[in-house]
């Protein structure tokens, strides 16, 4: 059963290959329409350890808009900038 599997596997990626929709789809960065959207999906490392810690209205708010210029959440933000900066320190 399971070369059988392998096999079905197989067509459906040559079908999916073929699909000249699916293909213009696959050639395009959709990283703008995804920011302006509004949504996207998040996508955990298997090596992040979630955290939690409290932060100011005023800063999380801050975090809010400096990410919104790049399309990005405001934990995204802060992890950036934790990163960016953290030798500093």
């Amino acid at each position: 059963m399971k070369k059988r599997l392998g096999v079905e596997r197989r067509k459906k990626t040559k079908i999916r290959a073929a699909d000249p929709q699916l293909a213009e789809f696959e050639k395009r960065d959709l990283g703008d329409d995804i920011r302006r959207s509004g949504t996207g999906r998040v996508v955990r490392q298997p090596t992040a350890k979630p955290t939690s810690i409290l932060l100011d209205e005023d800063l999380v708010e801050r975090l809010r808009q400096a990410g919104a210029k790049r399309g990005l959440g405001y934990q995204t933000m802060l992890k950036m900038i934790v990163r960016e900066h953290l030798d500093e320190y």
